[in-house]
């Protein structure tokens, strides 16, 4: 019996930190990203080379209507899937003023962000319930969010909704599966070195330096990669619903 995870938005960033951190813990992985892009091909020879099964997963999160023949096809082909990580997600269309956000901006991200998310976790779950699931494999869903469920960042307004809408999600989803031995974890990273946050990142980790974060340092996919691996494998036993601050300690109260 092995561990089986699809991981969305794998083919870069803190996707495919995560999808390499599942391999090495001996998951097999289904790796997800735009249909014939050169990068979800990469991401899949990166976890072909540590050994363990995997498959590119090319399906459109938003495409709500094609989830549970996306999932139908990852399970033919790896067996029955444990775990899902939803870590696919979109910036705003253009930072600033709240009073100017665009109607197509915050539908972008609430469709990624959080109604993808929901409903993905929802064929996800079904399946689950729908079969006997051995009791020796950990069942998780792990949800990446941001540090914006909680902290307002006004020139990105619309993203912060749909992540504070993810997280909620999330919440809802451990009360809904925790009967049922399914363990579900937001993790919200801070300021992390990603393809998403390259314009801004010399900025972030100039204030980083300066005590934005505990940790005088932005953080990195690996971290987060990590982070979520060892929620996925079960070594936080007993828990589920927690939200993992993953940002250094940037959101403690602190005078």
């Amino acid at each position: 019996m092995r561990q089986a995870a699809l991981v969305t938005g794998s083919s870069r960033g803190i996707g495919l930190a995560a999808a390499e951190a599942l391999a090495r813990e001996g998951f097999a992985i289904a790796v997800n990203g735009p249909a014939d892009d050169a990068e979800l091909q990469a991401a899949v020879a990166r976890i072909a080379a540590l050994g363990v099964p995997v498959v590119a997963a090319p399906f459109d999160v938003t495409g709500i209507a094609g989830h549970d023949a996306a999932l139908a096809r990852i399970e033919d082909a790896l067996g029955p899937l444990t775990t899902l990580v939803n870590n696919a997600g979109v910036g705003v269309m253009q930072r600033g003023d709240l009073l100017e956000v665009s109607e197509a901006s915050w539908d972008r991200c609430l469709a990624v962000n959080s109604k993808a998310m929901f409903f993905l976790s929802q064929a996800f779950a079904r399946r689950l319930l729908a079969r006997k699931r051995p009791e020796a494999l950990f069942h998780a869903i792990v949800n990446v969010t941001s540090s914006n469920a909680v902290a307002v960042a006004v020139q990105r307004s619309e993203y912060c909704a749909s992540k504070a809408a993810a997280a909620m999600v999330s919440k809802a989803l451990a009360v809904r599966l925790g009967p049922e031995n399914i363990a579900v974890y937001d993790v919200q990273p801070g300021l992390i070195a990603t393809e998403m946050t390259a314009p801004v990142i010399d900025a972030y980790r100039q204030r980083a330096e300066q005590g934005l974060t505990l940790f005088p340092r932005v953080g990195q996919p690996a971290d987060m990669g990590a982070i979520i691996a060892s929620l996925a494998s079960g070594r936080l036993p007993y828990t589920t619903g927690q939200a993992i601050s993953a940002d250094a300690g940037m959101l403690v109260p602190r005078f």
